[in-house]
């Protein structure tokens, strides 16, 4: 899907097919490996990224309720306290009508250290049965003049009362959303994004004491210049995580309702590898709707409840995030970086990480295929400083961990143009990635998504 007002081409749905080029095959994990740099932060600050959340009582305490309260704990949160109003929704995938309460809060203007041509939110939240919830944004431009409120999401972790979907037609004029991304429609007239707000709208059936519980929000603002190239990085680090290892492909045609079954179905793969590798996994009975006998039938799940009915596909970049977020004490957001030594520094964290690029086959060797958009998930770096990612393009699961080039694989992730196999200028998506982890992590952990301001 060519995007031609925005960098970003397409929103991760890789419809690739992957030879086993270039794939190492083992029964067994592959074993991790010592650190060769000490432990730290990231030795780079990008100045093309701000991320900022709320997250914390304080956060919640800082902005305006509207029927919300904030609510203290191991873990705070925003809840419903009574209701401000009640509406009619009428979901536009089901055609249902139904009426809702509702009360909401809106962050405190945050002024980005970035002005930026896009802006991505992110959300972590539980919404059972009878709740569902809203995140907009409105921005400031940097002639002073505002956006209208946006809407990033309508997002339910089930599909039983409304189904999660983005919202298409969004456009003042000056900056439009696609899908999940909000982006200044002519980034060289040097219109930018200086500030932002957000807000959430939580849902629940009319007289019922239900309530959706928002753990955390916020939003990454990015300003990355177009480039074909990127600067080649110094390798700093030979160490591999133990992810679990899951392939997309021997899903192919598998619940062809969700992006047109598995071979589509790269981000919510590689998410669950990632929310497998932090311990969480759905349960028999969060399983009990696939078919018997599918492999891997955890995969088919994480399609499920990504799955975006507006765009039709899974993946939507929050949504993939809000799902990690789902399982318990898990915290996600969507960002970008600015080098394989920012991701170096969360791989030696112990935190892998999701990353979207696309390609064609002969910009990275050993992939076996080129993409127009595509999930991976990088889980180390070799002694030579390059990329070892569990591909789920990829054909069964022995074959998923790959090893890439580090200098092709750095400038397909981070380029913001490239050439498609016509000749034809197209987007890259600039350092996009999902990150996940615990929601009380680890000292070193902590220092490294705060250096990246994730926390």
């Amino acid at each position: 899907m060519n995007r031609p007002t925005s960098r970003r081409t397409v929103l991760t749905a890789a419809l690739a097919v992957a030879a086993s080029a270039g794939a190492v095959s083992s029964a067994a994990s592959a074993s991790a490996a010592v650190p060769t740099a000490p432990s730290g932060a990231p030795s780079t600050t990008d100045t093309t990224v701000d991320n900022h959340s709320w997250h914390s009582l304080a956060d919640w305490r800082s902005g305006a309720c509207a029927g919300t309260r904030p609510v203290a704990g191991r873990r705070p949160g925003l809840v419903i306290g009574r209701a401000e109003g009640s509406t009619d929704y009428t979901d536009p995938h089901t055609g249902t009508t139904a009426a809702w309460e509702y009360a909401s809060w809106t962050s405190p203007l945050h002024h980005s250290t970035v002005p930026a041509t896009e802006a991505i939110a992110s959300w972590n939240a539980e919404t059972p049965a009878g709740t569902w919830i809203q995140t907009e944004l409105q921005g400031r431009y940097s002639d002073g003049s505002w956006t209208p409120w946006y809407v990033m999401g309508r997002w339910a972790a089930g599909d039983g009362d409304i189904r999660r979907t983005s919202v298409d037609d969004q456009t003042d004029g000056r900056s439009s959303v696609w899908t999940d991304t909000l982006s200044v429609d002519d980034a060289a007239s040097g219109l930018r994004l200086a500030s932002y707000r957000l807000r959430l709208t939580l849902y629940r059936t009319p007289g019922s004491r239900l309530t959706p519980t928002v753990r955390r929000v916020g939003a990454m603002a990015s300003d990355i210049p177009d480039r074909f190239t990127v600067p080649a990085s110094t390798p700093g680090l030979a160490r591999e995580l133990l992810v679990p290892r899951y392939s997309q492909n021997i899903h192919a045609g598998q619940y062809p309702e969700y992006d047109n079954g598995g071979e589509a179905w790269c981000s919510p793969t590689s998410s669950q590898m990632i929310i497998e590798y932090w311990g969480r996994r759905p349960t028999a009975e969060d399983l009990a709707w696939v078919k018997p006998g599918l492999p891997d039938p955890q995969v088919c799940h994480a399609a499920r409840f990504t799955y975006d009915y507006q765009y039709e596909g899974c993946g939507n970049w929050p949504f993939n995030a809000a799902y990690a977020a789902t399982y318990d004490d898990m915290s996600a957001a969507v960002t970008r970086l600015g080098s394989l030594t920012d991701l170096e520094a969360l791989i030696r964290a112990g935190i892998p990480v999701i990353t979207s690029q696309s390609f064609l086959k002969e910009e990275l060797t050993g992939a076996g295929y080129g993409t127009s958009g595509h999930l991976m998930t990088v889980i180390g770096f070799t002694g030579d400083g390059d990329v070892i990612a569990n591909d789920p393009a990829s054909p069964s699961d022995e074959a998923v961990r790959r090893i890439y080039r580090r200098r092709e694989w750095e400038n397909i992730w981070l380029r913001t143009k490239r050439y498609d196999a016509n000749g034809k200028v197209r987007s890259g998506t600039g350092g996009v990635c999902y990150v996940y982890w615990p929601a009380k992590p680890a000292p070193s952990q902590r220092r490294v998504l705060k250096a990246l301001g994730l926390l």
